[in-house]
């Protein structure tokens, strides 16, 4: 597993080496030598360390220092879901370890089994080859509907979030937060997609074990073969709709370049498949006659997004984030609301 690259911890994330070889030595077959300890550029929001003892390199994830949110940074619940995936024959890492208490390492944490592989930021750009462009995406759909198509009670899941009614739940959600900023200001595109997304009451019902956050950077592919070895960062994971979750994946098709997305590039000379054919794929792939209301879940996962980018706006109008990339995500909400009201248009509103 990877989440950039390792480089030094950093100032009141570090950890006891000494402790750390203790519990782990007591669970993990370890070498005689110390143990050595980097943190990894990402994982931000669960500092994510690489542990390595002789030639065996583990992943330590953990929870954040100091006061949190309740049921925020539950890196408990990633160990759960990855470790029951896993039993499954899903592509995760392996759960090695779970820490519930913090004298080890300050805060809970789990270890996991480091998965070679290569990260894709780019496919356009960090894959060279079109056939391997072509064959990663073919992977990744495969991936996702395989995802969706688990049995949550029988992988030990059912109790893993509420069933049903996730888009409504997400919306109303997503809907406070919004009007809740008035520093942020109000929007003409979003109040619009707050009033519609309240009425699209007939949407199909069906849960499934959902990523939350399914992107070509979340998955590790194997080092020469263009296949998932394994997919990263569950922190956002639930039961939920599962084409709720595959429309979030589907925004790259519908997102500009400078946005993070595939809007505008030739896709054929790129050697990645037309958003119909990836659908048609998943479709496909998932045993379904249809993909329903395909359009709504793409407008309801950008307004979802274009309100996680008007909080950003709001802290940085108060001044609580102040770095270049806040404010640059910032700047870029006006247009994202804007694509999500278009989104809806495109379904009909």
């Amino acid at each position: 597993m990877s989440a950039g690259e390792a480089t030094g911890v950093r100032p009141g994330f570090e950890l006891d080496a000494v402790t750390l070889r203790d519990w782990m030595a007591g669970r993990i077959d370890l070498s005689d030598a110390p143990l050595a300890i980097s943190q990894f550029s990402g994982g931000q929001s669960n500092p994510t360390y690489r542990v390595q003892s002789g030639d065996r390199i583990f992943v330590l994830r953990r929870k954040p220092p100091g006061p949190l949110l309740k049921g925020a940074h539950d890196v408990l619940r990633e160990a759960r879901v990855m470790g029951a995936l896993g039993d499954a024959g899903f592509p995760v890492p392996r759960i090695l370890g779970v820490c519930e208490e913090p004298d080890v390492a300050g805060t809970a944490f789990y270890v996991m089994e480091h998965v070679e592989g290569r990260i894709v930021w780019d496919p356009a750009t960090d894959l060279q080859a079109p056939s391997d462009r072509r064959a990663v995406f073919d992977a990744m759909n495969a991936t996702l509907a395989r995802l969706h198509s688990l049995d949550v009670e029988a992988i030990g899941l059912g109790d893993y979030g509420k069933h049903g009614g996730f888009v409504a739940r997400q919306t109303a959600l997503w809907t406070r937060q919004y009007q809740a900023d008035e520093e942020a200001g109000r929007n003409t595109d979003m109040d619009r997609l707050v009033d519609w997304l309240a009425t699209r009451d007939g949407l199909s019902d069906e849960t499934s074990v959902i990523h939350g956050d399914f992107r070509i950077d979340n998955l590790i592919l194997h080092p020469d073969q263009s296949e998932v070895a394994a997919v990263i960062d569950w922190e956002l994971s639930t039961l939920g709709h599962p084409l709720a979750d595959f429309a979030y994946h589907l925004m790259m098709y519908r997102l500009p370049v400078h946005l993070g997305g595939l809007a505008g590039r030739d896709l054929t000379a790129i050697g990645i498949p037309s958003e119909a054919d990836y659908v048609e794929a998943y479709r496909l792939r998932t045993g379904r006659d249809a993909l329903p209301d395909l359009d709504v879940f793409v407008a309801f996962n950008m307004f979802r997004f274009a309100a996680i980018i008007h909080g950003i706006r709001g802290r940085v109008i108060r001044g609580n984030a102040v770095s270049p990339k806040a404010r640059k995500r910032a700047d870029e909400f006006p247009e994202l609301a804007r694509l999500a009201w278009a989104q809806a248009q495109r379904a009909g509103a």
